[in-house]
């Protein structure tokens, strides 16, 4: 399909969800819930549709050699499905941001200035191989009252279409219209080149996928990109470190899930416990098959590590693999977090108060961590109750983005009669 003929395809679907976010910004949040639920009903009773319009991106993933780890991404098994019922009660229960009126003041000629919460309007996802995606998005944007164009990978289209009848089909059933959440079914790249130009109509374009991906949207669009390129998070271990805490830290964030993006990739390790602590944490780290490779001070107490390539510092590598570097000081760390890491999580594990306070103060990060895993920047685990992806830009949000990341505030002001003099 030529460039010409996908344009109109596009603008209209970028047009009925701008005309569609318009209803939702006055849907009442038990609107909004009774959607939510019917979806999770759907999802439920369309169990074997969908699960068959699955199967046929699987055996197409297979025939194209996906790897295993992409096939497990794209599966809809009977766990991810349930997984997703789960999700969306859980939107369900969360409190509605919008049309919350906070920082009410009254100024000294009698207005009343507040600041309403509204959703930002219409956000354009795109995403790559997991299809169950489809289901959180459209979940967390109705919640927060926008309209959502989705656009997953073309090894999943068969599944994201499937899905976007389930979605579609429950705002029809509780009368509200259909276009608030819509699947772009061309696997044309050009299609996601002529939706980011729609800057008319969409307000916001989240990506999700690789570092490739990200960089090609935010090269593309003249629509405003919320970016996550990469999580290249660290752990320094301080001077006044408890060890015991430590190497648990340690091994839950980089062992637990290792090919995410909380993962832990660099470990920095204070001189004054490097001696007696590298070997005993590159021994746990080895228990669990994990690949050390060290920087020169490293290799002096344990000479059988890996040397450290000039490509090794600042890579992500989520895999089994993780750099280790000795440094003298807080500020060496901290130097080193400033030029290698991707503003996505850091960690330092001390039990010097003012050490703490200066790391949290100073460490440019979407989450900083004392005494806990990389693991927790997450949205759940920090209590968002869901996510929609984790910004590292900080224009307009730094970090999970849940519910109250998908709206921004206007003034409203109420008056008496007054007039500008």
């Amino acid at each position: 399909m030529d460039s010409s003929s996908l344009v109109p395809i596009i603008d209209t679907i970028a047009r009925q969800a701008r005309q569609a976010s318009f209803s939702l910004m006055s849907l009442s949040t038990a609107k909004k819930n009774a959607v939510l639920l019917r979806i999770a009903a759907l999802l439920e009773a369309e169990k074997e549709y969908i699960q068959t319009e699955n199967d046929k991106d699987l055996r197409l993933g297979k025939e194209k050699g996906l790897s295993t780890a992409m096939l497990n991404r794209l599966e809809l098994s009977e766990a991810v499905i349930a997984s997703m019922i789960v999700g969306l009660r859980e939107v369900c229960a969360l409190p509605d941001p919008v049309g919350a009126i906070r920082d009410m003041v009254k100024r000294p000629n009698g207005l009343l200035v507040g600041r309403m919460q509204v959703p930002l309007g219409v956000i354009a996802m795109i995403y790559e191989s997991r299809p169950n995606v489809t289901i959180d998005a459209a979940a967390l944007c109705l919640k927060a009252g926008n309209a959502v164009i989705l656009r997953g990978g073309s090894e999943a289209l068969h599944s994201n279409i499937a899905l976007a009848r389930i979605l579609q089909r429950a705002f029809a059933e509780e009368g509200v219209d259909e276009n608030a959440a819509q699947v772009i079914p061309i696997t044309e790249r050009k299609a996601v080149n002529i939706m980011l130009q729609q800057e008319q109509y969409i307000d916001l374009v989240i990506p999700r996928g690789g570092e490739g991906l990200i960089r090609f949207v935010t090269e593309t669009s003249k629509i405003p990109v919320l970016k996550h390129y990469k999580g290249v998070c660290h752990i320094f271990v301080d001077k006044d470190a408890d060890l015991h805490k430590a190497t648990p830290i340690i091994l839950n964030a980089k062992v637990q899930r290792p090919g995410v993006c909380n993962a832990l990739e660099g470990l920095l390790l204070h001189q004054a416990v490097a001696e007696s602590y590298l070997p005993v944490i590159a021994d746990e780290l080895g228990k669990n098959g994990v690949e050390l490779r060290g920087c020169p001070r490293c290799l002096r107490i344990l000479p059988q590590l890996t040397a450290a390539g000039d490509d090794d510092w600042g890579r992500e590598y989520l895999d089994l693999k993780l750099v280790v570097r000795i440094v003298d000081s807080l500020d060496e760390a901290r130097t080193y977090i400033q030029q290698y890491g991707s503003q996505h999580t850091e960690a330092i594990i001390t039990e010097n108060y003012s050490t703490a306070q200066e790391f949290i103060t100073t460490i440019d990060a979407s989450a900083v961590m004392v005494n806990a895993s990389t693991r927790f920047n997450d949205g759940g685990q920090l209590g968002l109750g869901a996510e929609i992806g984790i910004s590292t830009t900080k224009l307009h949000a730094y970090g999970p983005m849940g519910l109250e990341e998908l709206t921004t505030r206007k003034f409203v002001v109420f008056g008496q009669g007054q007039v500008r003099s």
